[in-house]
C-alpha cells in the first residue's frame, strides 16, 4: 500500500515542526508527503520548504497566495495526493496534529485484518486522537455508526476497530480510489464541517473504521468538545451544517433528520456555556440566513487565483466533474 500524507499548515510554525518530525519518524515510513501552506505569515512557509528538502522527491510543498481555510487546503492537498496514480491511501491532518511513531503502521495493520475477513470495501479510517494529557480528545472522538448491522459491528471489532459514519480530518485515512470516484472536500466551507460532509460522502455505501491502533496527539489550546464556545467561528458551524442538510448527498434523509436534531441540541449547549451570547446570536442569524439562502460555490471557483499549481488545478477540475456525475 502506497500512502501519501497531506498536512495543511497556517501560522503554527512550532507545531508544524513537531508534526513534520513525527511524520519523518514513522515506524512504517510515509511514501510521499504533501504540505499545503495557507499563506502563512509567521515563517511556516520558509521552514516547511527547508524541512521538506530533506525528503527529496518524496515531498511537495504547495504555497498558496491566500488563506483558503482547512477546507480549501485539504481540497488542494488531496487533489495533489491523487495526482499520483499509485497512491492507495491519503492520510490527512492539520499542523497541530502530532502522529505517534506507529500511527501509520497501526492503521495499515487494521486495514490488513479487515480485508483478510472479507470484501475490501473500507473507504475511510480514523485514528484515535488524544490531547496532550494522553486522554481521548472529545472534539475528535467519533461515535459508532447509527444502525450498523451486527455483522458490520462484529467485522470492525475483529479488525480492532469500531464502525463509523464520519470522521474529522485530524488524522483520517481516505481511500484514494474512493476520492477519485466521488471528488474532493467542498472548499467554500472554509472551516468546520467540511470533514464531516466529505467523510460521510465517502462512507455512503462503503465502510469506515475508527482504529485505536493508530494514535495521534491533537495539540489544541484546550481539551474541549465540539460544543465549546467557538466565538465568531460559530457562523461557519451554522452555515455549513445547513449546507450539508440542504445541498449534500452525503447523508440519507433519515440521517439528516437525526443529525439536524443533534446539531440543534449542541447549539443550545454552546449558548448555555458561552460568555458572549450576543456574538453567538449574531453568528446564528447570519449563518442561518446564508445557509438557507445560498449554496456553496464550486471548489474550482473558490481556489482559482490562489496559487494552486497547474497540475493540481487540472485534477481539481477533473474531480469536480466526477462529483457532479456521481
Amino acid at each position: 500500500m502506497r500512502v501519501t500524507a497531506v498536512l495543511v499548515a497556517f501560522n503554527r510554525r512550532e507545531l508544524l515542526a513537531e508534526a513534520l518530525d513525527a511524520l519523518a519518524a514513522q515506524s512504517r515510513p510515509v511514501d510521499r508527503l504533501v504540505v499545503v501552506d495557507n499563506a502563512s505569515t509567521d515563517g511556516s512557509t520558509e521552514f516547511a520548504e527547508e524541512r521538506l528538502a530533506e525528503w527529496g522527491e518524496c515531498a511537495r510543498l504547495i504555497k498558496l497566495d491566500k488563506n483558503t481555510g482547512g477546507a480549501g487546503g485539504f481540497a488542494v492537498g488531496i487533489a495533489a495526493a491523487v495526482v499520483d496514480e499509485e497512491t492507495d491511501w491519503v492520510w490527512v491532518m492539520d499542523d497541530d496534529t502530532v502522529p505517534g511513531p506507529d500511527a501509520l503502521a497501526g492503521a495499515l495493520e487494521t486495514h490488513e485484518r479487515y480485508r483478510a475477513s472479507g470484501r475490501d470495501d473500507l473507504a475511510v479510517m480514523g485514528s484515535r486522537v488524544v490531547w496532550t494529557d494522553g486522554e481521548d480528545h472529545p472534539m475528535n472522538t467519533p461515535k459508532a455508526k447509527i444502525r450498523a448491522g451486527q455483522a458490520e459491528r462484529d467485522r470492525a471489532a475483529a479488525a480492532g476497530g469500531m464502525e463509523i459514519r464520519s470522521i474529522s480530518f485530524v488524522s483520517a485515512f481516505l481511500r484514494a480510489a474512493r476520492v477519485r470516484e466521488l471528488g474532493l472536500p467542498i472548499a467554500d466551507y472554509f472551516l468546520w464541517n467540511d470533514d464531516f460532509e466529505y467523510s460521510a460522502r465517502l462512507l455512503r455505501g462503503a465502510r469506515g473504521i475508527y482504529t485505536p491502533a493508530s494514535v495521534v496527539t491533537h495539540k489544541t489550546a484546550k481539551r474541549g468538545s465540539s460544543d465549546a464556545d467557538p466565538g465568531p467561528r460559530f457562523f461557519f458551524e451554522v452555515r455549513n451544517k445547513l449546507w450539508v442538510f440542504r445541498r449534500s448527498d452525503a447523508l440519507y434523509g433519515w440521517e439528516k433528520f437525526l443529525y439536524f436534531g443533534a446539531s440543534v441540541r449542541r447549539w443550545i449547549r454552546t449558548f448555555r456555556a458561552s460568555s458572549d451570547r450576543p456574538q453567538l446570536r449574531d453568528c446564528l442569524k447570519r449563518g442561518w440566513r446564508e445557509g438557507m439562502r445560498t449554496n456553496p460555490r464550486s471548489t474550482r471557483d473558490v481556489l482559482r487565483d490562489t496559487g494552486v499549481p497547474v497540475d493540481v488545478m487540472i485534477e481539481i477540475e477533473r474531480l469536480e466533474k466526477v462529483e457532479r456525475r456521481s
